[in-house]
């Protein structure tokens, strides 16, 4: 992402393009500048710099943005279609999150372990006869 966050930032049409998306999500939220600013916990200054394709925020607050827009960092960014987000499992993403600290043998321990799962849950789905509830 830091990547395409260096080229925006070196193209003023490409702010100016991200600006005006994210004013228009806001404006259909029916939001004021205070009041995305604040959901972002950043001056409404600052957004409206963002709105006026003077800057692009950081990746922290990218992500925030698009969480609070109901959208994707990706159509912040280009302005491609939005595809739906899958829906997260909080806990499994605050596991996953620790997981990432583990040592190199523990982490595939864990992944053979899910692939032993979902191999399970397999079997399971194949055998259950198709007039049965699941």
């Amino acid at each position: 992402m830091d990547n395409r966050l260096n080229i925006l930032m070196q193209n003023t049409a490409l702010r100016h393009a991200f600006g005006a998306r994210v004013k228009q999500l806001r404006k259909e939220h029916d939001w004021s500048q205070k009041q995305l600013a604040g959901q972002l916990d950043i001056r409404f200054q600052l957004l409206n710099k963002y709105e006026g394709g003077q800057h692009i925020p950081p990746p922290e607050t990218l992500i925030k943005l698009a969480n609070a827009l109901g959208t994707t960092v990706d159509f912040l960014l280009t302005g491609n279609p939005q595809q739906e987000l899958p829906s997260v499992d909080d806990s499994l993403f605050r596991r996953f999150q620790v997981l990432e600290r583990f040592n190199e043998e523990d982490k595939q321990t864990v992944i053979k372990l899910i692939d032993a799962m979902i191999a399970k849950q397999r079997m399971t789905s194949a055998l259950t006869p198709m007039d049965m509830p699941q």
